[in-house]
């Protein structure tokens, strides 16, 4: 604040109203100016503040991007080996399938092999005995 100053008396000088009166405008004006000023600095201060915390909102929004885009990064990634896994568990599992059929299939082709044995071996066996039956049958019509 400026304090106002008295002139003295002087014969030939000023107005001593009119100079008080001057001094107390140009104190009103220096002090609103001042005020203005200080506000100023204080919204300058209050912008600042602000900005300096959208900087680090932004520093914060720009990891959370790196964040996610790592995550998705890494979630691509697992998928990506879990289908190679699952192909691979699927190539595995279709090789054993169809090794256990060639093996079922081998079996059934011995068994129906040694079923044509047994109905081979069967109608030899059944023929000689025929054979036999029918030998007898002509021994009984010589004796007769």
């Amino acid at each position: 604040m400026v304090i106002l100053r008295k002139f003295g008396n002087s014969f030939p000088g000023y107005n001593k109203n009119e100079v008080n009166s001057f001094v107390q405008n140009v104190t009103k004006e220096y002090e609103a100016m001042l005020d203005n000023l200080k506000a100023r600095d204080r919204e300058i201060e209050s912008l600042k503040n602000e900005l300096t915390r959208y900087k680090n909102l932004e520093k914060t929004l720009n990891r959370a991007i790196l964040i996610a885009e790592e995550s998705t990064h890494n979630i691509k990634k697992s998928a990506i080996d879990e289908s190679k896994v699952i192909i691979e568990d699927a190539k595995k599992n279709a090789s054993r399938i169809i090794n256990n059929a060639l093996i079922k299939a081998e079996k059934v082709e011995d068994a129906a092999n040694t079923l044509r044995n047994q109905v081979a071996n069967y109608k030899i066996k059944y023929k000689n005995i025929l054979e036999n039956e029918l030998d007898k049958i002509e021994m009984l019509d010589l004796n007769d």
